[in-house]
């Protein structure tokens, strides 16, 4: 499968910025999360559980020890990106996240931050610690989990904030030339392919440099996983999420970077669809799609297409 023929993804341009692979290792940073502490509301959003594909046991562990354990697991790369992912990465005071963040960095082999959050958890004083890295030549990425621009979506999954606070993270973020990846899910109660395009064009408008899409998927322990056995709650087909998710790549302008096009989740923790449980399965179907109806932007009239240096390589 040669998904980057089709689509802007981020390894690939990582390594053509940088000349050779870089790899994300993922951290628990031991981050709790306002909306399940009673700051912003309590029991989470109502989609999540975080052992689904984060492990727990991780957050006792010093950030140089869970990165020297990431990296004997992975050999295909020689640098590696941190990856703050679990909870709300950015959920503490600006010393705490300084040093935590600085133990990341100051390990051999790191290229750089990616730091996952909510939009209502980052403040002035956190985009300008992570536009300090960046000045001094890291690459930072900003990772925001906002799911849907719907308020009504918002308001149905306990999400805790509007797309307004959505807006000016962003603004505040590009103020400072900082890369902002979204996370969207494809799938939500309530929504269809349109409101997914809806989301998609509204996040495009923003000036976002990079997109994850997720499947919905129902893990133990989450709110959904309730109403998914009390038979109230369907789940996405595999080709029904890679029509929607082949749609909004399709509609995507070529030069947004895509982090993620699916993703999964591990057992026994994963309830459904069973397909989740390998992103493989989500992303070879996209692939497929795209393969049928054209790249990423072709809905656009502004197909991607691989820089000639690549595609001769």
């Amino acid at each position: 499968m040669q998904l980057h023929q089709l689509v802007n993804m981020f390894g690939n341009d990582l390594q053509r910025r940088y000349g050779e692979k870089i790899h994300k290792l993922s951290l628990h940073g031991g981050f709790s999360c306002p909306n399940r502490d009673g700051t912003r509301g309590r029991g989470g959003c109502t989609f999540c559980n975080v052992a689904a594909f984060s492990d727990p046991a991780r957050q006792d562990y010093p950030v140089a020890e869970q990165l020297a354990g990431q990296r004997a697991g992975v050999d295909r790369a020689k640098r590696y990106l941190a990856y703050f992912q679990a909870y709300t990465s950015t959920y503490a005071e600006v010393q705490v996240l300084d040093r935590l963040y600085r133990q990341a960095l100051g390990q051999t082999q790191i290229a750089g931050l990616c730091v996952g959050t909510r939009p209502d958890c980052v403040p002035a004083s956190v985009l300008d610690l992570l536009a300090g890295y960046r000045d001094r030549g890291y690459e930072i990425w900003l990772e925001l989990g906002l799911q849907s621009a719907q308020d009504k979506t918002l308001r149905r999954i306990n999400r805790g904030h509007d797309y307004a606070c959505y807006q000016r993270t962003v603004a505040q973020a590009q103020a400072r030339g900082l890369k902002v990846c979204t996370h969207l899910i494809v799938g939500l109660p309530g929504e269809d392919a349109t409101a997914c395009l809806d989301t998609l064009n509204k996040v495009v408008a923003e000036g976002v440099t990079g997109l994850k899409l997720h499947p919905l998927h129902i893990v133990d322990g989450s709110i959904l996983a309730r109403a998914w056995r009390a038979g109230r709650l369907t789940t996405l087909t595999l080709d029904a999420y890679a029509a929607i998710a082949g749609e909004m790549i399709r509609h995507t302008p070529p030069d947004i970077i895509f982090h993620r096009v699916s993703a999964n989740a591990r057992r026994p923790v994963l309830l459904a669809p069973q397909w989740c449980e390998n992103r493989w399965h989500g992303m070879l179907a996209v692939y497929h799609y795209l393969q049928q109806r054209g790249p990423q932007g072709s809905a656009l009239g502004r197909p991607w297409r691989l820089p000639v240096a690549e595609d001769h390589a």
